[in-house]
């Protein structure tokens, strides 16, 4: 498996077709930066069908939403089946895994502020 991030931001000011900003690749996971910034970021990315993402644990709540194909993802031992256009949160501290069964992409977008209280 192929593991590949692209950090470098995206244009700002510019109009993009989201769907279109990360190819799929074959036996990968590819992600691409939309914008990082030190209170959170946004990123695309694009599974090949079988491929997993290894188990993890954010400090942070991460929103997801798939933008094509479909996921499978974990989170605390509860499996979700997402669909083009559905969002969840993955909530601060919850182990979670995604898993391909299709092609699928998604945003994920995490929020870094607001943990101070």
């Amino acid at each position: 498996m192929l593991n590949h991030t692209d950090l470098t931001e995206m244009a700002k000011g510019k109009v993009h077709i989201v769907v279109e900003i990360i190819e799929y690749i074959p036996n990968a996971v590819v992600s691409k930066t939309i914008i990082k910034k030190s209170t959170g970021n946004i990123t695309v990315s694009s599974f090949d069908a079988g491929e997993e993402l290894a188990e993890r644990l954010s400090p942070f709540d991460t929103y997801i939403q798939i933008i094509d194909g479909s996921a499978d993802l974990m989170i605390d031992d509860k499996q979700f089946k997402l669909n083009l256009g559905d969002g969840i949160i993955i909530p601060a501290f919850t182990k979670h895994l995604f898993t391909a069964k299709e092609q699928f992409k998604m945003i994920s977008t995490v929020i870094k502020s607001g943990y101070e209280d």
